[in-house]
């Protein structure tokens, strides 16, 4: 009796089924590094502004990945060369791109650990892995560390037109209902090629492109940079720092071992060894949102009414201005609040304070996009574009916040 190969698929909202194309990828996908991802908010607290944004950097992973394979596919049919071991890097790269991001994504960069971003992260579990699997996973590293020497294996990877950033315009679009982040991905991949060895955009494809930008542009200020969003993220870092004190001062403390044992130790990017990062492969968005629910009840005002206003999505109040906040208006809200609530100075710097976000639509200085013309030269979008509004997205944007409590805290 002969037994038929099975098909392994996953059955995504965006792109329909969604092929495991090797068996290293299927393993990788059913280790428990990757299988983290699933609880991990690829949003982080988005849902607070769009309740439909529940999706997971799981989801991500895998829809990346796929577009990497049209992706690849769609390249050799253009004759560019491809190997089976450079297919199998880019699409581990791709598939493992965000796995080192702690819980609730780039919300807490940096709070969990010390000046250690996610890419670090991602790279110490993709070269653990690489270990476990006998050195299969190195020309993915070398792509993901952009130091392939075919240099459009790199960008397809990290760029500013990557599978990355296709699938998360795209499916957190679908996943907030902002139809603005809408892009046809599909299109934009069919008129990819490589001029030179770098990845280039065919003519026909710059109205693609331009729709690209303004989608991200979109996406930046209307979903990821909504204050809504900001303010939350922003009490998210104040519960943890301070947890942290309390710490520091022999206050007890109820959350998960794992969770407290980022608490107790400042880990920076060098103390990342072996034990540190399992570690960290066991931490997600479970071991904060239990954490909240415990701390909610705690004697700590402060700790205890940050914990209430995520929870019950009672908000600080939060205003957004094109210019600087004056120091007057921030002292104003500072004193009334310090006064109101009988806190210290430390204290009430938890519920009032300022800061700023800028971002960038589209970085001249960051690998271009180049546009294929049909004379063969390459030049840059911004350049190619009749579009007024493309060249203003290449300039950053800059706004500033306030944050303070409303009637009560």
């Amino acid at each position: 009796m002969t037994t038929s190969k099975k098909l392994e698929i996953f059955n995504d909202p965006i792109y329909g089924f969604i092929a495991i194309p090797t068996p290293l990828i299927f393993e990788l996908i059913g280790h428990p590094y990757f299988q983290r991802l699933r609880r991990i908010s690829q949003m982080g607290l988005s849902y607070l502004v769009y309740p439909g944004a529940h999706h997971t950097r799981f989801h991500h992973a895998l829809g990346s990945m796929h577009l990497m394979q049209e992706a690849i596919q769609l390249l050799r049919f253009k004759e560019i060369e491809i190997t089976k071991q450079e297919e199998e890097g880019l699409l581990v790269a791709i598939l493992l791109h965000d796995i080192g991001h702690g819980p609730f994504s780039h919300a807490m960069e940096n709070s969990i650990a010390s000046e250690v971003d996610h890419e670090d992260i991602s790279l110490l579990f993709m070269e653990d892995l690489n270990d476990k699997f006998n050195g299969s996973l190195t020309t993915a590293i070398s792509i993901f560390k952009r130091e392939h020497p075919k240099r459009f294996l790199n960008q397809l990877v990290s760029s500013q037109l990557d599978m990355d950033r296709m699938d998360y315009l795209k499916r957190d679009s679908f996943y907030t209902g902002v139809s603005e982040g809408n892009i046809n991905s599909e299109r934009l991949i069919t008129m990819l090629n490589v001029v030179d060895g770098q990845l280039v955009v065919e003519e026909k494809g710059i109205y693609s492109v331009e729709k690209f930008l303004m989608a991200r542009r979109f996406m930046y200020w209307q979903v990821y940079l909504h204050k809504t969003s900001l303010v939350a993220e922003q009490l998210l870092i104040r519960t943890l720092q301070r947890a942290k004190e309390l710490l520091a001062t022999d206050v007890e403390l109820s959350c998960s071992p794992t969770l407290l044992f980022f608490l107790r130790n400042r880990i920076a990017k060098i103390d990342f060894d072996p034990d540190i990062l399992q570690r960290f492969a066991l931490l997600d968005d479970t071991d904060l949102l239990s954490a909240l629910k415990q701390w909610r009840t705690h004697p700590d005002f402060v700790l205890s009414k940050l914990c209430q206003m995520l929870l019950d999505r009672k908000l600080l109040h939060i205003k957004l201005k094109s210019k600087p906040i004056p120091e007057e208006k921030l002292n104003a809200r500072y004193r009334t609040t310090k006064k109101k609530f009988k806190l210290t100075d430390q204290e009430t710097a938890y519920f009032v304070f300022s800061g700023e976000i800028e971002h960038k639509a589209y970085d001249l200085d960051k690998q271009n996009i180049n546009i294929l013309k049909s004379n063969g030269k390459l030049i840059d979008v911004a350049r190619a574009s009749d579009h007024l509004n493309l060249k203003a997205l290449s300039k950053p944007v800059t706004k500033y916040y306030i944050c303070y409590p409303k009637d009560s805290v």
